[in-house]
């Protein structure tokens, strides 16, 4: 990994570890070795300390008194619930966007998914993932509620490396795209209950994928189908 050149860059240096956690190369309940870390990015303690810090505030990282950090253990409750709060958020995200969005914003998300479509059938699952992510920002940005997304963004931190799990049916992937198709023809018609409810629908209960992948540690299958915010 190429070494963070800069001084007191603890942003990027959060964003180097949140990445390391979502690819798994810490695992859940991982401690985390400071010294490792600093050798690493090539940063020294003060940067990467307040790195931990930021990372604790968005839920990847717990701080242990005096026992430095480890990568917070995903339950299966805690992303449930997290699941559920983000629904909410994204699903008045749908309803807000469809009352400012503009034809040229619509016209780009479109794009979007035709591009998207294009990786589905090829099945480029990392490809796929980008541009599926893209357009859920997208629509957030539309809803124009800055405080929305912000909260939104947070959440989703907390599950990045469950909501875009690599273990994935092909059934749940097919039911995602069309989800999707119906998400775009609602925003299209500013429809903005239906597309509200889409949104709802299409991030709840949707746990099973994060469970086979092995990150969270009390996953219970039966209690939610779906795909990882596909």
């Amino acid at each position: 990994m190429t070494k963070i050149l800069q001084r007191n860059l603890y942003r990027e240096v959060a964003d180097r570890i949140g990445d390391l956690i979502e690819h798994g190369e810490l695992s859940p309940g991982e401690r985390i070795s400071e010294k490792q870390l600093c050798e690493k990015f090539g940063v020294s303690r003060t940067p990467l300390r307040e790195a931990l810090k930021v990372l604790a505030t968005e839920g990847l990282i717990e701080l242990l008194p005096n026992r430095g950090a480890r990568v917070v253990r995903l339950t299966f409750k805690k992303v449930k619930d997290t699941y559920d709060l983000m629904a909410a958020l994204e699903g008045l995200s749908g309803e807000l966007a469809c009352q400012h969005i503009t034809d040229k914003e619509i016209s780009t998300i479109r794009t979007l998914h035709n591009s998207m479509l294009e990786h589905y059938h090829q099945h480029d699952l990392k490809a796929y993932f980008e541009l599926n992510r893209q357009i859920h920002e997208s629509i957030l940005a539309a809803s124009q509620n800055e405080v929305l997304q912000e909260m939104y963004s947070n959440l989703s931190q907390r599950v990045k490396r469950v909501r875009y799990s690599k273990k994935m049916t092909q059934a749940f992937w097919d039911q995602a795209v069309k989800d999707h198709e119906n998400m775009i023809n609602a925003l299209e018609k500013r429809d903005s209950q239906l597309l509200g409810q889409i949104l709802r629908d299409h991030l709840c209960n949707k746990l099973e994928v994060a469970t086979l992948a092995g990150v969270i540690e009390d996953g219970a299958p039966g209690e939610g189908h779906g795909i990882v915010n596909a």
